[in-house]
């Protein structure tokens, strides 16, 4: 155990070295996504203009990914910004998940922090398992050998 004012191994005074935790949810990377693409059901929560292609405010490519649908991340909540009642978020993600269980999905967006959002929709909805891409559109647009979807 350090003392106050000792530094640690990075060399900072008295902050403890980061020790990354096991995720809460399963994560695949996008090498795995891309090989589940067709068998997966890929969940995007960003606003729908970005999802079509629209528009693109913060990556250099517009569009999503191949056979993705779109559940923005702000369709969860009700006029107070509160999370829908359970039974409503859970009529709303099944057709989503087209009779597969949550397990078989993957949610994603821009960043994988508002798929965050649709993750916990989903556990309130009574629909546990789905994984995150925490990649999401950010690191697939970067690599131009993916494949990219508009419309």
């Amino acid at each position: 155990r350090r003392r106050a004012g000792e530094r640690n191994a990075g060399g900072r005074r008295g902050a403890a070295p980061y020790v990354p935790a096991a995720s809460l949810v399963p994560t695949v990377d996008a090498a795995a996504l891309q090989a589940g693409l067709g068998r997966v059901r890929l969940i995007d929560a960003r606003a729908p203009e970005r999802f079509r292609g629209d528009v693109e405010p913060l990556d250099p490519v517009a569009g999503h990914i191949p056979g993705a649908l779109n559940r923005p991340f702000k369709d969860n909540l009700d006029a107070e910004g509160r999370f829908l009642a359970p039974a409503a978020l859970h009529a709303a993600f099944l057709p989503l998940l087209a009779g597969r269980p949550p397990a078989e999905s993957v949610q994603q967006c821009g960043s994988g922090v508002t798929a965050c959002h649709n993750l916990l929709a989903m556990e309130r909805a009574g629909l546990p398992g789905a994984a995150l891409y925490p990649g999401s559109w950010s690191e697939w647009c970067a690599d131009p050998a993916r494949p990219v979807a508009r419309g």
